[in-house]
Parts: C-alpha cells; structure tokens; sequence
C-alpha cells in the first residue's frame, strides 16, 4: 500500500485525513514516481475550499508540483527509465507514489536538491511567465509586488537573469532577505508609490510590474506608477497580475497567462544557481494539514514543502 493525504468533502484543514492506497501502476504515456518531496501552495488551499470547481467526486487529493524517483514507466514513454531524478507537475501530488503524465514531467538537474526542484513548476513557472508576458529585459526596472512569497521571490531572481533591475515590496522583516535576492526593498503599504519615485540611480522609473498580491492597492499603486497610457508597449503588457480580480480587469492590467515550456526554463536556471527558493518550513507527509494550514495563514516567505 501506499499513502495519500485524502479529503472527503470542500472544506478547512480538518477535512484532510491520511490513508492508504494501491500502489499504482502507469498505463500509456504515464510513469509511476515515488515522490521525494511536496510543495504546498495557496492554490491548495483554494481547491481544499471547493473554490476551483471541477469534479464532486471525492476521496480527492491536494498537491500541484513535486519532485521524486520514477519507479515504472508505461507504454509508448520516452526518454525516462525506472531510477531517474525527475520534478512534475499536475494534480493529487499529496501521495507517496502518483501516476504522472509523463509530458508533465522534466528530469531533474543533478545539482538541483528534491526540494528545490518540487517547487520550481507552480511558483517560479508562473513568475516566469508574467515576466515573458510582460516582455522584460535588461533595459526594464521591474516592480515585483510581493516579493519576499514563492511566487514574488522567484520574480525577483528570474528577472534579474533577464537582466533587469528589481525593485520589491515587502515588510520591513523581510527587506534584508529581498535585498538579498538583488532587488531593492520598499515597503509595501501607504507611500509605496512616493518611496519608489524617490529611489536613486533610475530606479524610480519603472517599467514594468509584476503583482502577486492582487489587492485593490497594489492595483492603484501599479497605475499610478506606469500612467494609464504605460500599461501596455509595443503590443505587450507591461503590468501582470497573478491574482485577477474585478480591479485589475477594471485597470486593464493582464492577467498572467501560463508559458509554454515554462517550467524547463526555471530549471535551467536553477542548474544555473541562478533561482532557488528559501524553504520557511518542512512537514513530513502526514503532517500535511499543519503545512497547508500555514500556508492559508499567509505572509509565508519563500516556500513550504512536504518531506515523503
């Protein structure tokens, strides 16, 4: 047998019981993966609510991203074999064994540990792919609202190795590790707008703004920043939100749209020691309700995994 963490119903952290399951088998195109380990993220939290739609059918199982050992590989599959690193993406992945596709699935940089790599497809793709969206280079300062989180502090890293200079927002606890990233730390909150525009050396020009927070004031203080007419150039939006809301659609920022080959992009740059996240917490398998809960607590800095 093997263990999930199972839920039998939408709900908060106390519907999620441990189990067990058949080990599985893969069929056509699928490998089977022992996973290493898990990352959690806040779209757990939403999807546990019921707040991502889909299927009623349950014992359903959280879990977008993580990173193990195959230990089967179905038909009609190339380029795995039975022992290779890989990191995948998809869903159920809150299990000690999962069937993955295996067109879901990129083998693992050998200088990349389990953990880096587990969280390299939800949080780091999706910067990724705001920054591409967005269009950034190396002539471009860069806003990253957020930027001590998952997605935020992968933002600063990525579009550093794009070559553009960051700026991030975050609390004051958390500005030394922001600076640490490379980008310049401000304070989020009231006078964020007038703290950018007194910046030294060019910075106070921003170019371009990734949002991972979503909140009705990180929505005006990025218009106020750009100018209505400086969210879009040259048929690219210069601002990106993660997290659409009726505001944002209301401003005309864009709304992040995924990029293909996203996620073997961040690995080379993690091969490259150029992107790694801070993991703030490790919970073993069994404890996933504990990491979960944290992570819907908020305010989590870098990223929370499960160790399998």
């Amino acid at each position: 047998m093997s263990t999930a963490i199972f839920y039998d119903r939408h709900g908060g952290v106390d519907v999620l019981r441990v189990g067990d399951e058949p080990v599985p088998a893969p069929g056509e195109g699928e490998l089977v993966v022992a996973n290493r380990v898990v990352g959690v993220n806040p779209a757990d939290v939403k999807r546990l609510a019921g707040e991502f739609g889909g299927s009623d059918e349950f014992p359903q199982v959280l879990g977008f991203e993580a990173a193990g050992v195959v230990e089967a590989v179905g038909e009609g599959v190339e380029g795995f074999a039975v022992g290779d690193e890989v990191v995948w993406s998809g869903t159920g992945a809150q299990r000690e064994r999962s069937v993955v596709a295996a067109t879901k699935a990129r083998v693992k940089p050998a200088n990349v540990p389990f953990e880096q790599a587990a969280v390299l497809p939800v949080a780091a793709s999706a910067a990724f792919s705001a920054l591409v969206q967005a269009g950034v280079g190396d002539k471009d300062v860069v806003l990253v609202h957020g930027a001590s989180g998952g997605v935020g502090s992968a933002a600063v890293q990525i579009a550093k190795a794009l070559g553009a200079r960051v700026v991030g927002t975050a609390s004051a606890r958390n500005h030394d590790y922001v600076q640490g990233l490379g980008a310049t730390a401000v304070a989020y909150g009231p006078g964020l707008v007038d703290e950018v525009r007194a910046l030294p050396d060019g910075l106070a020009d921003v170019t371009a703004v990734v949002d991972t927070v979503g909140s009705p004031e990180t929505v005006t203080q990025t218009v106020d920043l750009l100018g209505a007419d400086g969210l879009e150039r040259d048929g690219k939006p210069r601002a990106v939100t993660l997290v659409e809301s009726q505001e944002s659609l209301a401003a005309g920022i864009a709304s992040k749209v995924s990029q293909k080959g996203a996620l073997a992009e961040v690995l080379a740059l993690a091969e490259a020691e150029l992107l790694s996240s801070e993991i703030s917490a490790r919970f073993p398998l069994a404890e996933a309700a504990r990491a979960v809960e944290q992570v819907a607590g908020g305010h989590v800095r870098g990223k929370v995994v499960l160790e399998v």
